[in-house]
């Protein structure tokens, strides 16, 4: 099936407002091609700070230049459940490639679209230069197969780890030259707002079920690369990454150290077999 965009931005939002716009105009004014994009919001419908700024303000910027968005309302179901406002926003769109946004990200980089869009055919899950080069896909660009095929592009509130953990296991973690700056309160002291306190988040506690290191859910992480990993059998490739890990053959975070230059994943450090 063919998409009608190259690329959708997916950007559950809450009760930001200058925020919310200076993120997105950002999106607008740095990219080659503003008809290859789709922008994909999402509002609890009980935030009527985030409707009516969008409603008066940004959506008649957006409609002034006659740019692509969608914007849906959701029961809110919490920063808990980050995951499940992407996912739908991801099936709702039409793009080749889907990119993790936040209203607190600010794009830096001029034509960053069409640097995304020189990847189009590749199955890659490629990562923007933010966080001090962390690693991991800070806000994962995932190709449309990857929905495709698993039916989610995160079954877990971490999708950053998720699907970041995933690339290096399968071998196609990508770094680009595109900088965004993550204008959030713990890295730059901006936007500390009730939003940004009230984040529960679903890691440190590998005891409980929900935690993202229960073994659980790792155990979920692994049958996510059997499904890719056959998907990328399926259309002619020879993956090899993941079939030596499952075999011992191969340490599953080698190429997750070598992107680690400034030492951010130290419980990686010790090589796992």
């Amino acid at each position: 099936m063919t998409n009608e965009y190259r690329i959708a931005v997916l950007l559950p939002t809450r009760g930001r407002t200058a925020a919310l716009s200076r993120s997105v105009e950002s999106l607008v004014n740095l990219a080659k091609d503003t008809d290859s994009i789709q922008i994909m919001l999402g509002f609890d419908n009980d935030d009527p700070v985030g409707i009516e700024h969008f409603s008066s303000v940004l959506q008649p910027w957006l409609d002034e230049r006659n740019l692509h968005y969608t914007a849906m309302t959701f029961e809110p179901m919490g920063y808990i459940r980050l995951n499940e406002y992407v996912n739908t926003l991801a099936k709702k769109s039409s793009a080749d490639w889907l990119v993790f946004w936040n209203d607190d990200a600010i794009m830096e980089t001029q034509d960053w679209d069409h640097e995304i869009a020189s990847y189009t055919g590749q199955f890659k899950i490629l990562a923007f230069r933010t966080h001090n080069d962390h690693p991991y896909s800070i806000f994962p660009i995932v190709p449309r197969a990857w929905l495709d095929v698993l039916g989610h592009l995160s079954p877990h509130q971490i999708s950053d780890g998720w699907i970041s953990q995933n690339a290096y296991c399968l071998d196609v973690m990508q770094r680009i030259p595109v900088h965004v700056k993550h204008d959030r309160a713990d890295l730059t002291g901006n936007n500390m707002d009730q939003t940004y306190q009230n984040r529960p988040m679903l890691e440190g506690n590998p005891h409980s079920p929900r935690d993202f290191h229960h073994p659980s859910w790792s155990l979920k992480r692994m049958a996510d690369c059997d499904k890719l990993n056959d998907y990328l059998k399926s259309q002619g490739l020879t993956p090899t990454f993941w079939d030596n890990i499952k075999a011992g053959k191969q340490d599953p975070w080698q190429r997750l150290r070598e992107n680690d230059v400034n030492n951010q994943m130290r419980q990686f450090n010790i090589r796992v077999n």
